[in-house]
């Protein structure tokens, strides 16, 4: 998979990108990733990407032509195109799936007050990671990122993400317990000494269930 991502202050991600799995799974040549500073393709001989915005109102505006022209040198016939925005659709586990599948991905960082709307004609789906703002995209582009190469081919073991929370079962992960079994004398709980890999299941899915109704019951729905 190869991910591009256009953001104003590339220096942002390296050290999220230059640790642990991703680092590893850049190594091991599972991603390429490659940040691109929009500046760069601005028309304007002072650099500027942003302006006011007409109508008036508080802050700047990110100009659509430094974007615009930035995806169009980069998107080919396989790019899926992304611009993370609070206005877009809630991101959920079942589209970091498939955004595993591309093979290849733009993400666009907003900033500022916001962009021309005009940007949206290049991409291809908006998306939120919650009900929040935050100062600019680059914190989301990294949760994307993180989220989806962690399920490519080969980056860690296939049953760490199928038994994750947010799966297609819906249900938040069971409690997970390690050495020492007596901790403090809180007890690490029979069953899963009990080597009987049955009753373990049995009581790990009864726990997600109890978990999820008790602190996520809206996934049941």
């Amino acid at each position: 998979m190869k991910v591009d991502i256009l953001s104003l202050f590339p220096s942002m991600f390296v050290g999220p990108f230059s640790e642990s799995i991703l680092k590893r799974a850049v190594q091991n040549e599972k991603v390429e990733i490659t940040i691109h500073n929009f500046r760069d393709y601005t028309d304007d001989s002072h650099g500027k990407v942003d302006d006011t915005p007409f109508g008036g109102g508080a802050g700047m505006v990110l100009m659509a032509q430094p974007i615009v022209d930035c995806v169009e040198r980069l998107k080919t016939e396989d790019t899926k195109v992304i611009l993370l925005t609070p206005a877009g659709i809630p991101y959920k586990q079942k589209i970091a799936y498939d955004l595993a599948k591309e093979k290849h991905i733009i993400l666009i960082c907003g900033h500022y007050e916001g962009f021309d709307e005009r940007i949206t004609s290049v991409v291809d789906m908006e998306i939120s990671i919650g009900d929040y703002v935050l100062t600019g995209g680059e914190i989301p582009a990294m949760v994307l990122v993180d989220s989806i190469v962690r399920l490519l081919p080969g980056v860690i073991n296939e049953r760490s993400h199928l038994e994750d929370s947010f799966n297609e079962n819906f249900l938040l992960d069971y409690p997970q317990y390690t050495k020492p079994r007596d901790f403090r004398g809180q007890l690490v709980p029979d069953v899963l000494v009990s080597g009987d890999h049955q009753k373990i299941e049995k009581w790990r899915y009864e726990e997600s269930v109890r978990r999820t109704k008790e602190r996520r019951s809206d996934l049941l729905q």
